[in-house]
């Protein structure tokens, strides 16, 4: 296995990863079987298909596009996604991560093209090297499984399914989904659960082992906004508000690991069915799914070896996690948890969630960029970080700049070095976590420095080197081995 892209997939390795059920390439790669006419992930449980009639592809929308149908047993839309590193890739798994977020049906090719810095040709020539298919092709593919996920795993009306899918008609669902699949959709809704005591829809998000969720779920307690977030009997919790279509959308999800299942179950509230690609994209980011923890370790070596499960925290939501970020310049991490606590109360909005601790979601970048630095600084905030807290809100709520998993990270790092009050270590912070930028190293941090033997941040980049384009992983090992103390 040289890379994702359809023309360097290594048959002979792609079998011998099939054969062994190897769990490393979850997602990296999909199997089509012609004497059955249907496609699989490499862990999947059946028998082993003959040599000769297994073609491999890049994606799922690939295989669909080889005109094979996904395996009912196995789930090709629980894999998880890929992490891609290099410039072409990186480029084409943004977009592939925004189209999973349904960016592509609000804004088209071209819009999708401007989010991730390059020309609407340009995208599709990366694309297809990456994926196999066209970025329409694939935003298609994507919404036919996530209706095959609703329809399997929840009991929502089938014409809430087509919506909540990006289907503009019930009558466009059906004949798709038939055409592609071969069956009407009636036939998983047949199968749908019928316990209605929960009416909570529930999911799950495939990881790629080891994964360490005590320390994770460690890191994430020591941290929870209050009223926002809360961790406990071993699961996450929070409130969730977001505004799709001009359409606010506000309820609450719980996330508990399922180490049998090298899975994440993902409790979402009803009120939320019409976001499910938004809400599940971010928990995928938060939970760091897509990590390739065979690769990470290959790298680090002996940095990574008595925690090779380790993941870098993202982040649910970009804008909360550099208002966090802002407030822990110099202070303890207890501090920013008290600080960002009194924003939520004051400028959050409430939420009726019926969970005890999950009160209000924070408060969106519109809503603190109007407010005055008199008002944030009341809570106990220095000026200073007040100000620099307006800006960051002003520049996300201006469109200058955008706090997500895909983004372009240059360009947003430039756009974070532009707002006073926002020095390197911050921005490389959210870099890590809100963009899921793998490579992000905060040179300056006194923890990593300390770790390292260093005295200052140049160093410290130089003696980190060798951990490229890893070295976020990195900082999670050093910070674990120094007790996860420090300004962070």
């Amino acid at each position: 296995m040289h890379g994702a892209a359809v023309m360097l997939l290594d048959h002979a390795g792609c079998y011998d990863a099939l054969q062994a059920r190897d769990a490393r390439f979850d997602g990296r790669f999909f199997v089509g079987v012609s004497s059955t006419g249907i496609y699989c992930r490499p862990v999947c449980a059946v028998r082993l298909p003959r040599r000769e009639n297994c073609s491999f592809f890049a994606s799922a929308a690939a295989a669909e596009a080889g005109g094979y149908r996904p395996c009912l047993r196995c789930r090709p839309e629980l894999a998880p996604g890929f992490a891609a590193i290099d410039a072409p890739a990186a480029i084409a798994r943004r977009a592939a991560s925004l189209i999973e977020d349904g960016s592509l049906a609000d804004e088209g090719l071209e819009g999708l093209a401007r989010r991730v810095g390059v020309t609407d040709r340009h995208l599709r020539r990366v694309f297809a090297a990456q994926f196999g298919v066209s970025p329409v092709q694939y935003a298609q593919t994507q919404r036919l499984l996530l209706a095959k996920r609703l329809l399997t795993d929840t009991t929502m009306p089938v014409t809430e399914v087509a919506m909540a899918s990006g289907f503009s008609s019930l009558r466009r669902f059906n004949a798709l989904f038939s055409q592609r699949y071969r069956m009407a959709p009636s036939r998983l809704r047949a199968q749908a659960p019928r316990d209605r005591a929960d009416p909570a829809m529930r999911f799950e998000l495939a990881y790629r082992p080891p994964f360490d969720w005590d320390w994770l779920l460690g890191f994430l307690a020591e941290r929870v906004i209050a009223g926002v977030e809360t961790v406990a009997a071993r699961s996450y919790r929070r409130v969730v508000a977001l505004t799709v279509g001009g359409h606010t959308h506000a309820g609450w999800l719980e996330v508990r690991h399922r180490a049998a299942r090298r899975t994440l179950e993902v409790r979402i509230s009803p009120s939320l069915g019409r976001v499910i690609p938004q809400v599940l994209a971010r928990v995928k980011c938060l939970f760091d799914t897509d990590c390739r923890p065979d690769e990470v370790a290959r790298v680090l070596s002996a940095l990574a070896t008595d925690a090779p499960g380790l993941r870098v925290p993202g982040a649910f939501d970009g804008f909360e996690l550099a208002v966090r970020a802002i407030l822990g310049q110099q202070v303890s991490v207890r501090a920013a948890h008290t600080l960002a606590g009194r924003i939520a109360r004051t400028f959050g909005v409430p939420v009726d969630t019926g969970i005890d601790g999950l009160q209000c979601a924070f408060p969106t970048a519109q809503v603190l960029a109007a407010a005055s630095v008199d008002e944030i600084a009341s809570l106990g905030i220095i000026a200073q970080r007040a100000r620099a807290i307006i800006a960051l809100a002003r520049a996300l709520a201006d469109g200058d700049l955008r706090l997500e998993s895909g983004a372009d990270v240059e360009r947003e790092l430039q756009a974070l070095h532009a707002i006073a009050g926002v020095g390197d270590w911050t921005a490389q912070y959210i870099a890590m976590r809100a963009l899921g930028w793998p490579d992000a190293f905060p040179a300056a941090d006194l923890v990593v420095m300390k770790a390292l033997g260093v005295k200052t941040a140049a160093q410290a980049r130089e003696a980190a080197a060798a951990w490229r384009p890893w070295r976020a992983y990195a900082v999670m090992h050093l910070w674990r081995s120094q007790a996860q103390g420090g300004r962070r």
